[in-house]
């Protein structure tokens, strides 16, 4: 019976993960198109100006060339930064100060959701004329801000109202980038998709020496990033359990264990969370008893003593675990959230056909990601592949539709 709850196979369990990773997502990928198809004709919105147009101005005068060039500039002097910024990052998270790096995300959040939020909403006021005196809106945003701030860093906030809240800051964060001129941002999304590849597997990556820092240390990288359910399949003996583990240098420990452990009772539980800054995944390790919150958020025990019915070895089981399978409780960096909400953003300013064809390829992407990261079992970039083909898409729906309407209009001259 304990067979038949178990995921038969690596794509069974990817197709519930990836419905569970997908859905905010979208959803957030959808309310960035809402607001730039309702604010965007607005008069009172401008190109913003920001780290990510520092270097070159884009105006409508300049030439394809020097807006190309103007572009790569800023793109270059936007990497630095973010390089930058993700290896003091490291430094203090090699330096232990874990409630600095809390307090300075913290503010981050209480930056964008009540300055950029309050901007946004006054926009919206003003787009449906909507009552409302200077004070209550200001009580109200105080307190949205403040809500929010403790509800993505206070672990006892229900987590649903987490999870909306991180959804509410990727989107408006990439409203806000939609904003930038045109040839930055999509010069922007390549270059942030190839910082996201190198960041991740160089062996020097600020990304991956941060991934391996924490998983050394047992610890969670105080960041953004969202949590999906994890599936979970109850079992109604209460036998020792142990949970799945996704992280390779704990597999030649667990291995040379396991004759032992086998034979004795266990007292430890070993808890995967898969999580990511800009694609990259984490693990921890929980010694002792697991609170009701870490049960429910984390995955479920399986029994690592294995019985004569099961027909699977210790090894077939942990090779099971290791992926992304309907157990696991994936985690995903806010940087993937806001760029390619930015590229369907984008998108939403020339045609919803646009969007769509945008939309299909960056959930392909993000298919193909999973499953590679199933596959390969080792931490993996969320951006490349999803940006590679969101922008393929994004052209080649352009240049068709532009031939179809050429195309058309001689049809009907020539009539």
């Amino acid at each position: 019976m304990a067979q038949n709850q178990r995921p038969k196979s690596l794509l069974d369990s990817l197709g519930e993960e990836i419905i569970r990773i997908l859905t905010p997502v979208s959803i957030c990928m959808l309310l960035v198109v809402l607001l730039v198809s309702i604010l965007n004709s607005s008069s009172s919105l401008s190109v913003t100006s920001s780290i990510a147009t520092i270097a070159y101005s884009e105006t409508g005068s300049d030439s394809s060339w020097d807006k190309f060039i103007g572009a790569l500039l800023n793109s270059l002097v936007f990497v630095v930064v973010v390089t930058v910024a993700t290896f003091i990052l490291v430094l203090f998270f090699y330096l232990r100060c874990t409630k600095f790096l809390k307090i300075y995300m913290g503010f981050s959040s209480f930056v964008v959701l009540g300055f950029m939020g309050g901007e946004i909403a006054l926009f919206l006021i003003e787009e449906f004329s909507v009552p409302v005196d200077c004070i209550t809106f200001l009580v109200l945003l105080f307190n949205f801000a403040v809500i929010g701030v403790l509800a993505v860093f206070m672990s006892k906030m229900p987590i649903i109202v987490t999870q909306g809240y991180l959804v509410l800051i990727g989107m408006l964060v990439a409203y806000w980038f939609t904003l930038l001129p045109e040839w930055t941002t999509w010069v922007l999304l390549v270059a942030m998709a190839l910082y996201d590849l190198a960041a991740v597997l160089l062996p020097v990556g600020p990304l991956r020496l941060l991934v391996e820092l924490a998983m050394s240390r047992d610890e969670d990288i105080p960041a953004l990033v969202y949590e999906a359910r994890p599936v979970t399949h109850h079992d109604s003996a209460s036998r020792p359990v142990q949970r799945r583990i996704w992280r390779e240098r704990q597999n030649a420990r667990l291995d040379s264990e396991d004759s032992s452990s086998l034979n004795s009772d266990l007292n430890s539980t070993v808890s995967i969370v898969q999580s990511s800054h800009n694609g990259a995944r984490i693990a921890r390790v929980e010694e002792g008893q697991v609170s009701e919150r870490d049960a429910e958020l984390s995955t479920p025990l399986i029994d690592r003593r294995m019985d004569a019915q099961d027909g699977m070895s210790t090894e077939s089981l942990m090779l099971e675990g290791m992926g992304l399978g309907s157990s696991g409780a994936i985690k995903l960096g806010l940087g993937d959230f806001i760029f390619y909400s930015v590229l369907v953003g984008r998108a939403a300013m020339y045609d919803f056909m646009t969007v769509y064809a945008c939309y299909l390829a960056i959930v392909a992407g993000l298919g193909i990601t999973l499953v590679l990261l199933g596959l390969y079992q080792k931490a993996l970039p969320a951006l490349p592949v999803s940006i590679a083909l969101g922008v393929l898409f994004y052209f080649l729906t352009r240049f068709l539709l532009e031939v179809f309407i050429v195309q058309c209009s001689l049809n009907l001259l020539m009539f």
